[in-house]
């Protein structure tokens, strides 16, 4: 097997959500450098507080090819995780630029991947990618049917990726993460995730929201399983071309997860039913039989335990 234990890693969006948790767990499993490359769009160094002064810290688009090879060659780097995008709600927005950032983003990274500035990409993906779900759970096999700009963004990102793993046999994985959840992430804002924006709402007096009929639903994993799959998604020989879920094979409808926040918080209100989000998926259950056979991926943090810590955590913040 492979180890992280002294390589240098480079982590796009790496002041993000998901991205500082990955930073925190790279150093845990030994690298020996981890750099960070933000342009802070929705990433806060507050996120990377505790790390500091462990990493190297860039201000710039991953998606600027000539900054990432600069970056790459000054820092030595050896493998690359591309954890940076803009969030799905940004493109009901902006839905241009949320689809082209996934493209482009890909495009630089593959481009120095090719060129041998660097050894390893970890590309991540999303859900969103397939659409609603034509089967459950959802194996790595089921279509792509992204409905919103973010999603088809990501899905071309991957099939970029994919094409040039199958044109030029590159070292790079593609894993496929499902609804994450956890502390830091986003709580202000207009890209706020529908936990924290929920204790927003309730925490200012607002109602908490359902987009339609709250039946739609997520397979919601907690932030800190995601990261044991991406530090294992490097560590485990053999996995060159593949694209791995990482999910828990339980789904939880939105109606559900609101209500558990408001008994959490004690609000007993009255929940508001807006209009269905334009394109939402219905339908998300991960299949992981693939990850706990390439990964030895089991998720560890059930939901219920999962939740009361994120609540935990942001009613601290509040």
């Amino acid at each position: 097997m492979r180890s992280i234990k002294g390589k240098s890693v480079l982590i796009t969006g790496g002041a993000g959500f998901i991205g500082s948790h990955l930073a925190e767990g790279i150093l845990t499993a030994g690298a020996k450098k981890v750099v960070i490359v933000d342009n802070l769009f929705v990433g806060k160094l507050d996120n990377l507080a505790e790390i500091k002064d462990h990493i190297v810290f860039y201000q710039e688009d991953a998606s600027d090819l000539h900054a990432m090879e600069a970056i790459v060659r000054k820092e030595k780097i050896e493998i690359i995780y591309n954890m940076a995008t803009m969030a799905l709600i940004y493109s009901f927005f902006n839905p241009h630029t949320a689809y082209m950032i996934n493209v482009k983003i890909a495009d630089a990274l593959t481009h120095l991947l090719r060129n041998n500035e660097y050894e390893t990409l970890i590309h991540m993906s999303s859900s969103e990618a397939y659409g609603t779900a034509l089967y459950s759970p959802m194996d790595e096999n089921h279509p792509l049917n992204p409905t919103t700009p973010y999603a088809a963004g990501k899905a071309a990102a991957d099939l970029l990726v994919k094409s040039f793993f199958n044109v030029y046999d590159l070292d790079a994985v593609i894993i496929r993460p499902f609804n994450n959840y956890g502390p830091r992430q986003n709580i202000t804002g207009s890209l706020a995730g529908i936990i924290p924006l929920t204790v927003r709402r309730i925490n200012n007096g607002e109602k908490p929201v359902i987009e339609g009929d709250g039946l739609q639903t997520r397979d919601f994993i907690y932030v800190t399983d995601t990261i044991r799959g991406l530090v294992a998604a490097y560590e485990n020989d053999g996995l060159r071309g593949e694209i791995i879920n990482l999910g828990t094979g339980v789904e939880y409808s939105i109606k559900y997860i609101i209500e558990n926040i408001c008994k959490y918080v004690g609000y007993t209100g009255e929940i508001e039913y807006k209009p269905e989000r334009a394109a939402d998926v219905k339908r998300l259950c991960a299949s992981s039989e693939k990850a706990s056979k390439l990964l030895g991926f089991q998720y560890q943090v059930s939901f219920e335990n999962g939740l009361q810590q994120t609540l935990n955590w942001y009613t601290k913040q509040i």
